[in-house]
């Protein structure tokens, strides 16, 4: 299928687009982590060069930028759309403002790659590095216009149906459990072909999330896309913004995820942003929805307060 999904079946949402305000500066550098895997090698290399030294891009021009990275000035300005900005002078200024920022006496990042001999002090210390990175990452690009937008339709949804395989379907899992302990409907579907046979009975007034960081999970991808045809509000998690599942999605939150190594797969810490999003959104849908939430919480910590008592001997 060629041609936008939302243009056959009518847009019926914010979307995933790249509307609003251009992110900034300290976002930059999150944006550029989280879509450069996404990008034409041409568009890496721009994107690279003005992540490591956002003070010498920043003098440079538009055909300078094109000259120092080897690419063209097509594909700067590509570039800077790509990562939210209106034109290559709007990425200059945030340049300067990410440069400034870094002279203000910030430390410099560790290096967070983990060898086989690592001493285990150092193995803890890179990861919880790298988890903190990840998590600012992720809340420094997160689309507060699309997560609220997504919370309003989960806080008034009749129900609503997750989708997720791997480590993706263990955070899928524990959105449901959230939703379900403050008094909504909601499943987690981590076989696709129940997924698919319950997207079937969706319509208008539920929601249907994919959670998939690669953004191209085939068995997350089918039942978001008969959800959308079914007239439910669809979300995706994701890490490629601009991936497969974001032609389905009606709103698109974007995850970050640390720099996939040997030891450390990607899986590990795109859970992470993952799961910070779907606090986010579970805090959203208790703000809105507190009157019933809050004594829906309250019953279900009553009604398991007996299974973390000891037991008399």
């Amino acid at each position: 299928m060629t041609e936008d999904v939302k243009e056959i079946f009518g847009t019926r949402g914010s979307g995933g687009g790249s509307g609003g305000a251009p992110p900034a500066p300290a976002a930059l550098a999150a944006k550029v982590r989280t879509l450069a895997p996404s990008m034409t090698r041409s568009m890496q290399r721009v994107a690279e060069a003005v992540a490591g030294d956002p003070a010498g891009c920043a003098a440079l021009t538009v055909t300078g930028l094109a000259e120092l990275t080897g690419t063209s000035e097509a594909t700067v300005v590509r570039t800077a759309r790509l990562l939210g900005y209106p034109g290559y002078r709007d990425l200059r200024l945030a340049l300067a403002g990410l440069a400034a920022q870094q002279q203000s006496g910030r430390a410099p990042a560790i290096t967070t790659d983990i060898a086989v001999d690592d001493p285990i002090a150092d193995v803890v210390a890179k990861l919880a590095y790298d988890e903190q990175q990840t998590l600012a990452d992720t809340a420094a690009g997160l689309d507060t216009a699309q997560l609220g937008a997504a919370v309003g339709a989960l806080a008034g949804a009749r129900r609503t149906d997750v989708y997720g395989i791997g480590a993706s379907g263990l955070v899928a899992q524990d959105l449901t459990q959230k939703l379900l302990r403050i008094g909504l409907i909601a499943h987690a579907h981590s076989d696709p072909h129940l997924a698919v046979t319950n997207a079937v009975q969706l319509r208008a007034g539920d929601v249907a999330i994919a959670i998939t960081h690669s953004g191209s999970t085939g068995d997350v991808i089918e039942p978001l896309r008969v959800a959308f045809e079914r007239g439910a509000t669809t979300v995706a998690i994701t890490g490629r913004p601009n991936s497969s599942v974001t032609q389905y999605a009606d709103h698109v939150l974007t995850t970050s995820t640390a720099r996939e190594s040997e030891l450390r797969p990607a899986a590990m810490s795109s859970r992470t942003s993952q799961l910070l999003v779907v606090d986010c959104l579970f805090v959203g849908v208790a703000q809105r929805t507190y009157e019933a939430a809050a004594p829906a919480l309250a019953a279900s910590y009553e009604a398991l307060a007996h299974r973390h008592r000891s037991s008399p001997r």
